[in-house]
């Protein structure tokens, strides 16, 4: 019997929530729009002040780190390529 008065008194509890939730009109949807692209440039701006940002040297270190690699992975494909190529080559005998 005490669990259906819990239950009983947690769906009423669920029902007043919902009743004190306040019905917001057209207008008040498109504040609270506007409100929230605010709020959103707001957080972004303070989060790029904490960004700890690289000197030209690091850029410039990183960047030619980049091509290095990239340029190494090229020609590795390269020649993975010119040996596979072969081999298929000599298999189908063409």
């Amino acid at each position: 019997m005490a669990d259906k008065k819990a239950g009983t008194a947690a769906k009423g509890d669920q029902a007043d929530k919902k009743s004190e939730k306040k019905k917001t009109g057209f207008f008040g949807k498109v504040k609270n729009f506007f409100v929230r692209i605010g709020k959103y440039f707001k957080d972004t701006k303070s989060e790029l002040k904490k960004v700890v940002w690289p000197s030209r040297k690091q850029v410039r270190i990183n960047t030619i780190t980049v091509l290095v690699v990239v340029l190494i992975a090229a020609v590795v494909m390269v020649v993975l390529d010119l040996i596979f190529g072969g081999v298929i080559h000599l298999m189908i005998g063409a």
